[in-house]
């Protein structure tokens, strides 16, 4: 009795919990960092310095030099960045090259109607976006033809051989039609924004030369105006075009901008942050990632500023800052420094943060690690994501004092609104899955502005930015790192139960999803909903004792650092068993619902068997670095295409072809998360259960057991 009433108090507590986070106390805000360490960076924290370097590298897009490419030159925005951290005197302030292989560099891209009008319609010289990457030096004249969306249907009936397509659809699926060219009318908002242009290629993502069909050449032009030209030609009118292009394609290198703000403990732990300069060389985004680049100048430049003017103390860990090409560049980067990675903490990827929220519509986001990269950085970016946006907040019960807000932060010249934010789970996609790889093992969270409006287009320029959005994300960040590099005892303890608080509104949403799973059943698949409602929180419950076992990381005294996070995951045991008391009283109610027995779950034959199977990763997991591992994968390792592979490589690949055929995969199966829960705890069913708690998807549990034996087989797992 007295253990059920235990039980029953729990779930008491985790209710109260979750509406406490819900509800805020509207008087009382708080950070894991004193208020005279914010009021310094706070203060210090300057929106308009970030703007202003958003103006010098995104404030429109250039036509791009030849003079820019090459290994002894630099672009544009990498010699600003350089320039500016050396000017900001933060210590080891370099470029990191690497072999970038080519790109394609228009210089000249001209688009006239010269029958029955004669006309310009679209420029490279105006808008660098209307010429297509990929599109081949040419001189081009022929006569147009609507074809839609450039479907097979539209197509049907025309002939369309070295004419030049008219589409409000995709220009690359019209190269083997036997067009010439292409133009484009559309785009991905045409209602929101009739003069955007998405950004297009004609050559494949890379934009590499069109040389695989008869296609010259891809010009676009805004629906505004292309709406008038499909009109004409609608209407039956013959219209003949010239189009003149010139481009080449380049020899270049990825080009990293780095440098670090040392810790005083030269041998110590670093947290590292990121964000990417280039995402191809023609794209030149405000906000997608220029507003992340200068985000992280800005902080670097008041981490640095506060710590030499001795303000705030210079931590014990080293914080360090790379910007540079989306994922490849920084791939290449962490892959040449395996002993850095060996010692980072955490990544902190700023993508797409400078956008003006309202004129957006946007939500600023953070992008929690998955469960395979369980790690205190979640919940330190909470904490000020929640100060910035509850302090800066009118709340009603706080309009009687001077002011309603506990802390105004506002730039001088941006908006005064409110700071729209939202804690969720995972996405990639961007610099942070270069450390979140099972390779690299750096748990990476991503800052990013969702929805945008302009995401991707010609319209993606400084003018959608914010000074106050890039005055706050600089402190966001700027503090939660300064929390983690100057983390002591003390600091890790409330770490830990801070954890521990949001935990309990975390395991909350996972009794949720389970209750509506039995909510929703029928008695066909009673027993199913209620397995899987247990699994969510079985899951959940792992994963908050992962996060934190992390805590660890930090401590000097081992012995009552971690004592305490023992008692902290005890917590979390307590309260993922009330959860399932929680769930198993629903289930007898849904029981008598459904006029069925309440059930008494048992694991299976091939459950038992997972439950005993415990996954270990060997050291050839990250002794090849990002995404190394693939080496013992082939067909993506371990011969390069085309190369004739060693006895070695000869005997990884049958290893592998012998698993993959005795040990086939038959379902959709997350391999990549797959891989991060491996970690000498966690048994497979746990893992099965960690990826159903996860994704929409459920997962086949002989797939985990299958895939184990592939990795296995080739020498990355021991079980």
């Amino acid at each position: 009795m007295a253990k059920r009433t235990l039980l029953l108090s729990l779930v008491t507590i985790l209710f109260l919990g979750v509406m406490a986070l819900a509800q805020m106390t509207p008087w009382l805000q708080w950070t894991f960092l004193p208020s005279n360490i914010m009021d310094e960076i706070i203060g210090e924290s300057s929106g308009e310095n970030a703007i202003h370097a958003i103006m010098e590298t995104g404030g429109y897009d250039h036509i791009r030099p030849a003079s820019e490419y090459g290994p002894s030159t630099m672009f544009h925005e990498t010699k600003y960045y350089l320039d500016k951290f050396k000017e900001y005197g933060i210590p080891g302030a370099e470029v990191a090259r690497y072999p970038g292989g080519t790109a394609w560099n228009g210089i000249k891209g001209e688009l006239w109607e010269v029958e029955p009008g004669h006309e310009k319609l679209a420029s490279y010289f105006d808008m660098t976006a209307m010429l297509a990457s990929g599109s081949v030096t040419c001189d081009v004249t022929g006569e147009l033809v609507w074809v839609g969306s450039g479907r097979p249907e539209d197509r049907q009936g025309k002939d369309l051989k070295d004419k030049i397509a008219v589409t409000d659809g995709s220009m690359g699926g019209l190269g083997s039609t036997g067009v010439v060219g292409v133009i484009g009318i559309g785009n991905s908002r045409p209602y929101f924004d009739p003069m955007q242009l998405n950004w297009a290629s004609i050559g494949g993502r890379g934009g590499g030369a069109a040389t695989t069909n008869s296609m010259k050449f891809g010009f676009q032009i805004p629906p505004r105006d292309g709406d008038y030209l499909k009109k004409r030609l609608l209407a039956g009118q013959k219209i003949k075009v010239r189009a003149q292009v010139v481009s080449e394609t380049v020899p270049t290198d990825m080009q990293n901008v780095v440098a670090y703000i040392p810790g005083t403990d030269p041998n110590g732990n670093e947290i590292i942050f990121s964000a990417h300069l280039f995402e191809g060389y023609v794209k030149q985004g405000g906000n997608d990632d220029i507003s992340g680049c200068a985000a992280l100048m800005e902080m670097a430049r008041v981490l640095n500023t506060l710590i030499k003017e001795n303000r705030i103390p210079r931590p014990k860990r080293t914080i360090r800052f790379i910007m540079g090409p989306e994922m490849s560049g920084t791939g290449a980067w962490a892959k040449d420094h395996k002993e850095i990675m060996a010692k980072t903490l955490c990544d902190i990827n700023l993508d797409m943060v400078g956008e003006w929220l309202s004129k957006n519509q946007s939500f600023f986001c953070l992008m929690r690690t998955t469960y395979g990269n369980p790690h205190y950085i979640n919940d330190v970016m909470e904490n000020y994501y929640r100060y910035v946006g509850e302090a800066d907040r009118e709340h009603l019960q706080n309009r009687g004092n001077f002011t309603a807000q506990t802390r105004r932060i506002v730039a001088p010249t941006g908006a005064d609104e409110p700071f729209l934010y939202s804690i969720e789970t995972y996405y990639g996609s961007s610099d942070h899955t270069v450390f979140n790889d099972w390779g690299v093992g750096v748990p990476g969270i991503m800052m990013i502005a969702w929805p945008d409006r302009w995401y991707h287009t010609s319209g993606d320029h400084v003018d959608k930015s914010d000074a106050t959005q890039m005055k706050r994300v600089t402190i966001i960040a700027a503090a939660a790192a300064y929390t983690i590099a100057s983390a002591d005892d003390h600091m890790a303890m409330k770490m830990a139960g801070e954890i521990t608080s949001n935990g309990t509104s975390r395991l909350g949403h996972q009794l949720v999803r389970g209750l509506e799973e039995l909510n929703k059943a029928t008695s066909e698949n009673f027993a199913e909903a209620y397995k899987s409602g247990r699994a969510y929180i079985s899951a959940a419950v792992i994963n908050e004792k992962d996060t934190l076992a992390t805590i660890n990381q930090l401590a000097a005294d081992k012995k009552s650092v971690g004592d305490y996070v023992l008692a902290m995951q005890k917590s979390i045991d307590d309260i993922g068993k009330a959860e399932f008391n929680a769930l198993e009283n629903h289930m007898k109610a849904v029981a008598r619902r459904l006029n069925a027995a309440a059930l008494v779950l048992q694991l299976t034959d091939l459950e038992k068997q997972a439950a005993k199977i415990i996954p270990k990763p060997t050291a050839r997991v990250k002794e090849r670095g990002q995404r190394g591992y693939l080496y013992y994968m082939p067909p993506a390792g371990p011969a390069a295409p085309g190369a004739t592979p060693t006895p070695v490589e000869v005997k990884i690949k049958e290893a592998y072809d012998a698993a993959r055929a005795k040990y086939p995969i038959k379902g959709r199966l997350n391999t990549g998360e797959l891989q991060l829960l491996i970690n000498g705890l966690h048994s497979a069913l746990d893992i099965k259960n960690m990826l159903d708690a996860q994704y929409q998807t459920k997962t086949d549990l002989q797939d985990v057991l299958n895939y184990l034996e592939q990795l296995k087989a080739v020498g990355l797992i021991e079980m």
